[in-house]
């Protein structure tokens, strides 16, 4: 009996041994690497790349100027070329002038498209009939270009930002509400009994079941947002131009059309390329990091 106790005790310990061991690799792979990457990391990993295209693209540029393949600068100017441009601009105090005079447009309209495109992207995934009325008009206004928009803004409102600002809506909000309606079609339904048996219904489970759940279609939404309301903007600014508006950033590309100025053209052109990277790395990157951090999808180095 002795030795049966001591067989039954010999094995328990290794037993509890055993699935002690268990849930600890279970909370090792779901430990997150936390230690932050070096300077040398993030200089490799995220800052040499772009550095390296650019450069690349500028040495195929001023090569094609070089070797004569392009020799006509009324097509292509040089870099050179393209920098002086910039050169003056700043010197003269008025570049960025010109990028928060366009920046500003298409921020305060995307603000306006969200607080108009959340709502009625909520409202047409929860309604039925609201859906089956005016989802499909929304699907069509999303891919239809947003310069079609200008004409009859201009002749509804006139050359003045009001006009900019309903042909920023006119293009964003469609991108908002099919984002977010996306986003709730693919929450699973078990959220939603689970948020009803807890009490959230009504605005109190959109807000904390719906909303948070539809997150990453929302975000992409968003993200689609703010491209239609930029090139909405751009659009407008191409074709409206006044001295009432000032100039923008699409004013200066016309004006370099206007002009015949091809170095004119391409600093417009790299202007609105910068912004719409830079608005990516600063606001919608960063987001697109936390949403994915606070599902455990971040993948850490």
């Amino acid at each position: 009996m002795a030795s049966t106790d001591t067989a039954k005790t010999v094995l328990g310990k290794a037993g509890s041994i055993e699935a002690g061991s268990v849930e600890a690799g279970l909370d090792a792979l779901e430990t997150t690497v936390t230690s932050r990457a070096s300077f040398r990391q993030t200089f490799t990993a995220k800052i040499l790349p772009p550095l390296v295209a650019t450069a690349v693209v500028l040495l195929v540029w001023q090569a094609l100027i070089s070797f004569k393949i392009v020799d006509d600068p009324t097509k292509l100017p040089s870099p050179a070329d393209v920098g002086n441009e910039f050169k003056d601009a700043w010197l003269q105090g008025t570049l960025f002038d010109y990028i928060w005079t366009s920046v500003s447009r298409g921020l305060l309209g995307f603000l306006f498209a969200l607080a108009i495109g959340t709502p009625l992207g909520l409202v047409v995934a929860r309604v039925r009939f609201v859906r089956a009325a005016i989802g499909p008009v929304l699907s069509g206004l999303q891919s239809l270009p947003s310069v079609a928009w200008v004409p009859p803004a201009v002749i509804w409102l006139g050359l003045n930002n009001s006009m900019m600002y309903a042909v920023i809506l006119l293009g964003a909000v469609p991108s908002i509400a099919n984002g977010l309606v996306s986003g709730i079609d693919q929450v699973p339904p078990l959220f939603l009994r689970a948020g009803r048996t807890l009490g959230a219904t009504g605005l109190k489970g959109a807000w904390h079941i719906v909303l948070p759940a539809a997150l990453p279609g929302y975000l992409a939404g968003l993200k689609q947002g703010w491209a239609f309301s930029w090139r909405s903007l751009m659009a407008a600014e191409i074709i409206a131009s006044s001295p009432d508006l000032g100039i923008g950033l699409g004013a200066l590309l016309e004006n370099g059309r206007n002009a015949s100025s091809m170095a004119a053209v391409f600093e417009a052109i790299f202007l609105i390329l910068f912004v719409g990277i830079a608005i990516d790395l600063l606001i919608f990157s960063p987001l697109e990091r936390w949403v994915l951090r606070s599902r455990g999808l971040l993948v850490k180095g």
